[in-house]
């Protein structure tokens, strides 16, 4: 059985490179634009891993993360944090509120795939 993963990011070219990555290496993709996107997408659905952007309109990365882990069917979700921000209090308020890795861009693919299945849930 194949893992989903939701890919949040405001710019449609890193989620199409994301997902391209992702997809060649058997995953199943669900795209975002933004965190308040992302959480209706989610809607009690399983996915296995989650990477999202810091920066973004609408609801952005933090608080996206903050709000998937209040909801108990997620509550243990892994979350890469995929941003431009490489500011160690940023990493340390993403740490907090509850995410597994913080990649910045721009990524290696390798690099990518190499954390999603250490961290993808079995």
């Amino acid at each position: 059985m194949s893992k989903t993963v939701l890919v949040v990011d405001d710019s449609a070219a890193i989620r199409q490179v994301v997902s391209i990555t992702l997809k060649g290496a058997g995953y199943e993709v669900i795209e975002a634009c933004d965190g308040k996107d992302a959480l209706e997408k989610l809607n009690g659905q399983r996915v296995h891993l989650i990477i999202s952007d810091v920066n973004m309109p609408v609801m952005d990365g933090l608080t996206f993360l903050k709000e998937v882990k209040a909801r108990p069917e997620y509550k243990f979700t892994p979350v890469i944090m995929l941003t431009t921000e490489s500011a160690e209090d940023k990493k340390q308020e993403g740490q907090a509120a509850g995410a597994k890795a913080w990649m910045v861009k721009p990524f290696e693919p390798a690099q990518m795939l190499n954390a999603v299945s250490k961290l993808v849930m079995a």
